[in-house]
């Protein structure tokens, strides 16, 4: 079985996502006519470019030899997770999740796009964490995924005040 990846393929991933969910941030910010619920997509497109940056910092640290090196994964489940992932079978990291706006949307419904994004993000890193070693910033990894988590319940929260229950 062997489709494997190595630590800068798998960070080059986190990047792309971090930037796809800036821009739908950004686009949906546009969208939105509640200047409240537009300032919170403005405000996570800054957050998430910050997790960008996280990802590339770490992916620049990388040596030569953990650029090459596929992670330890002898049962190759975390290969084929990643491979789903790749092929957009659990997601897909190439589509830009801004494409999906229409501008039609209501608040509700772009930040429900959103925590479906967020879930979506928060299971990729739980997906690749196991694959990076402490060196390699797994601490950076687990508060990125808290870092979602807390966008999840901000998400939610202004749900909740727009004057819908809880998701």
């Amino acid at each position: 079985m062997g489709f494997q990846f190595n630590a800068d393929e798998i960070m080059q991933m986190a990047e792309q996502i971090e930037r796809n969910g800036a821009r739908f941030y950004r686009k949906a910010a546009g969208a939105v006519k509640d200047e409240k619920v537009a300032k919170l997509l403005t405000d996570l497109a800054t957050w998430e470019e910050g997790h960008e940056k996280i990802f590339a910092a770490m992916r620049a640290d990388l040596t030569d030899k953990e650029r090459q090196l596929t992670a330890f994964d002898p049962d190759h489940e975390t290969s084929m997770y990643l491979r789903a992932m790749a092929d957009g079978h659990v997601f897909d990291v190439r589509v830009d999740p801004a494409n999906n706006l229409t501008g039609k949307e209501s608040a509700k419904e772009i930040l429900r796009m959103a925590i479906g994004q967020e879930k979506d993000s928060i299971i990729f890193y739980l997906g690749i964490k196991d694959m990076v070693s402490e060196v390699m910033g797994k601490e950076k990894i687990d508060a990125v995924i808290r870092e979602e988590m807390r966008h999840i319940g901000f998400l939610n929260k202004e749900i909740v005040a727009l004057g819908d229950e809880s998701i």
